[in-house]
């Protein structure tokens, strides 16, 4: 049986035409009326399927998730040229930071930079600094250090931003900047991302339970979007395995690690 998440509705899919995010962040919705499944950011490509009375559906080019997006959060899409690499930034009105700032952008959202001065980079949104920049086609290196730059974001469920981001949305920002194929959500990603070992932890290793996703740093310390603190924190991993088990949340279900 196909994911709905990730296979378009057939009955839905009645066009196909590019549209990119307008928003800083805008919710995917299960339905009109229903729950937020994941988030999409600025910039980020998708795919418009079906359009009425006001929303879209959609299906999100980093990792095929469907869902419904409202139609003023879209606009015709841009070729994007670099991506925010730091926690968040702002856009500006002019190449000044005392100037009126215009848009507020998460980690990871694609822009489009179309002239540069010597500290910041021109967009259709407006000026940002240069040093919160990446060139699009730039892989990070390490997930844990990426995840790291969320270190006290709100704990958000179906977040994928700075202002708030769950276990799965984390581990997705920080693997997709190493360019490295993740999904969603947690249950997908222990499916699919890397393969099963055993014995100890190394950096950058996953975690899971049941509906829960950590990134290991060392073989001591995991860091994760959790509702424990309701933040991105540390935590030991024994002392996270314990609490967690006793909580009534049960054991590990999984020990994978990427690109094995």
């Amino acid at each position: 049986m196909s994911d709905p998440r990730l296979t378009p509705d057939p009955a839905l899919a009645s066009q196909s035409r590019a549209a990119q995010v307008a928003v800083p962040v805008a919710d995917l919705f299960r339905r009109p009326d229903g729950p937020r499944d994941r988030q999409v950011l600025f910039g980020e490509p998708l795919t418009v399927l079906h359009e009425a009375s006001g929303w879209a559906y959609v299906q999100a080019e980093k990792d095929g998730y469907c869902g419904y997006v409202l139609q003023r959060a879209l606009s015709i899409p841009r070729k994007a040229t670099h991506r925010v690499c730091v926690p968040a930034t702002h856009a500006y009105t002019s190449a000044d930071l005392k100037s009126p700032d215009l848009l507020s952008l998460s980690f990871g959202s694609p822009v489009t930079v179309i002239a540069e001065t010597k500290d910041f980079a021109e967009t259709p949104q407006g000026h940002i600094p240069r040093g919160h920049l990446a060139p699009i086609d730039r892989q990070e290196a390490d997930p844990a250090q990426i995840a790291a730059l969320f270190l006290g974001t709100p704990y958000l469920w179906g977040g994928n931003s700075r202002w708030g981001i769950d276990c799965s949305g984390l581990v997705q920002a920080a693997l997709l900047a190493c360019g490295i194929p993740c999904p969603g959500d947690s249950h997908q990603q222990e499916r699919t991302v890397g393969a099963p070992v055993d014995g100890d932890y190394q950096p950058n290793d996953l975690l899971f339970w049941k509906g829960h996703v950590a990134l290991v740093v060392d073989a001591e310390t995991m860091i994760h979007a959790n509702a424990h603190a309701m933040a991105v924190s540390y935590e030991n991993i024994t002392d996270a395995i314990a609490r967690i088990e006793a909580a009534g949340d049960g054991p590990v279900t999984a020990h994978r690690r990427p690109g094995v």
